[in-house]
């Protein structure tokens, strides 16, 4: 049931949003021009079910549908900043605008700017990617773990995250709540939230996203430097970058001013009576920045990447942009594509803020996305979409389904239970190990439609038709592929995203007390 109060902070959102383009700068330049226009009236879904046609929305409409109040966005070509603005508000029902320099958190894009920072230190010959961390360690060493054969971790596997340290990410911490020291954060003891951050596998042996290993790398960077990352980072990257608002400092003063304060998925302001989180595992999470700020650091990794000065040597930034096997990750950010359309790119999420980065070498453009609301992650995509298809890069074309009749014959043995092949080499399952890691799913068929169940995963997930034997698991962010083979049967199905594949075989029914085996092609 609508509230009165509700209704209210609707009405104060709508009337925020309808300034918004007032803060934005006008460019000039027809390039500027043309993103610009893209960002404010271009937005669209990632996915266009079949019949349906592709809607176009505004920036304002999506954020007043998505609960967002604030939004700034920074365009990059060339290395260099093209365009920034700020739309909306930093407080729902107020007229405090966004602008490019308004102070957001950005979650987990703060690893970027971390990794940056190891890097300007390993290219002063002050760390090595391939020596025992533990070499440079003083406060905190990584605990003894008998049950891993090689348990050797190396810089080069922090920033990779192929390191089998565990501790995926890190929750928020209120005003009131008392903030954890870094040690305490690696021991996972109280007032620390988390896990204690400790070797899950060999290290090296798989990719496994772990914000525990980025702590551990901040841990380095200050043992080594008798600094704390702030302070570090400031001298090895926000001054030479030119990142004159940005900061790691935990809990972020008021003083500072020109901050966007965090909103709950209704749009209403939270974190009273701040008004904003605080996020103490500063390198993995606690980066505070600007659009202004954000863009000029992509413009100079793409500078570093070219030779054409930027931040970083470009020996050490053509390291950075390489992907360390068996993952999708080079020394800090994810990438992808290739030619034009090789990119470098980071997406960040607090409770509140959700932001993104992306970069393109070849070409030159990047951009930095930034917001301060709980579904932000969803606007986020819709302007990267707005973005890509203005660049007319292609790398994120619509998802377009087609119609097919699932109550068919065909369709009905795709159902049934599929147990992931561990013979299938890491190098090739590759990302999938972090965040598909399933050892089996079940495939339902019923009421003309086709579903999967993850075990403590998503349930019942449609998976929609891209052709009559390969579907789009949109709650798993991949896509299946059934294998039918020259005798008829369907006897596995592969998980694809980007280059990584799992392969998951059927298990042949057995009757009651009797082991499962997987259905093999026989020879």
């Amino acid at each position: 049931m609508t509230t009165m109060k509700s209704m209210m902070l609707a009405c104060t959102l709508a009337i925020g949003l309808l300034g918004a383009t007032a803060h934005a700068q006008t460019p000039a330049e027809p390039d500027a021009a043309r993103l610009k226009a893209a960002i404010e009236r271009g937005l669209r879904p990632s996915i266009v079910k079949a019949g349906e046609t592709m809607p176009t929305w505004t920036l304002q409409e999506r954020m007043a549908h998505h609960k967002i109040p604030g939004v700034a966005i920074a365009i990059v070509k060339d290395g260099k900043l093209l365009y920034a603005a700020g739309y909306g508000v930093r407080e729902a029902g107020t007229h405090d605008a966004v602008d490019a320099d308004t102070l957001f958190s950005v979650g987990s894009v703060s690893k970027m700017i971390a990794a940056a920072t190891t890097l300007q230190l390993v290219a002063h010959g002050r760390i090595d990617l391939d020596r025992d961390v533990n070499a440079y360690l003083k406060s905190w060493r990584i605990p003894a773990a008998p049950a891993i054969k090689n348990p050797t971790v190396t810089m080069r596997m922090l920033l990779s995250h192929t390191s089998g340290l565990g501790v995926h990410g890190f929750q928020d911490y209120l005003p009131h709540e008392t903030l954890p020291t870094l040690v305490q954060t690696l021991n996972g003891t109280p007032p620390a939230k988390n896990d204690p951050v400790r070797l899950q596998y060999e290290p090296g042996t798989r990719s496994d996203y772990s914000g525990g290993g980025i702590m551990l790398e901040q841990q380095i960077i200050e043992d080594l430097t008798g600094q704390p990352l702030d302070a570090v980072a400031r001298a090895q990257v926000f001054e030479p970058a030119g990142m004159r608002r940005s900061t790691y400092e935990n809990p972020l003063s008021p003083t500072r001013g020109n901050i966007a304060k965090a909103h709950d998925g209704n749009g209403a302001l939270t974190a009273l009576p701040r008004g904003w989180q605080t996020f103490p595992e500063q390198a993995a999470s606690g980066l505070w920045t600007s659009a202004n700020d954000l863009g000029a650091f992509v413009g100079a990794l793409i500078q570093s990447y070219r030779g054409q000065g930027g931040l970083l040597p470009q020996a050490i930034a053509l390291q950075m942009m390489s992907e360390v096997s068996p993952g999708v990750r080079g020394l800090g950010p994810e990438l992808g594509g290739s030619g034009k359309a090789r990119r470098f790119f980071h997406n960040g999420d607090n409770d509140s803020y959700h932001a993104a980065i992306e970069g393109y070498p070849e070409t030159g453009y990047g951009f930095a996305i930034l917001t301060n609301g709980e579904n932000g992650g969803r606007i986020r995509g819709e302007i990267r979409n707005a973005i890509s298809d203005a660049l007319d890069d292609g790398m994120k074309p619509p998802i377009r389904t087609i119609a097919l009749d699932l109550s068919a014959p065909a369709y009905a043995d795709y159902a049934g239970s599929y147990r992931l092949d561990p013979a299938v080499p890491m190098d090739i399952r590759s990302a999938l190990a972090d965040w598909f890691d399933f050892d089996s799913m079940t495939v339902k068929v019923a009421d003309g439609a086709i579903s999967i169940d993850l075990p403590d995963g998503p349930t019942a997930s449609p998976l929609l038709p891209l052709s009559p034997t390969r579907f789009f698991a949109s709650a798993a962010g991949a896509e299946l592929e059934f294998h039918r083979n020259a005798r008829g049967v369907v006897h596995a199905v592969s998980v694809v995203a980007g280059n990584s594949r799992a392969y998951y075989r059927r298990q042949v029914a057995q009757p009651a007390g009797a082991g499962a085996e997987p259905d093999r092609p026989r020879p």
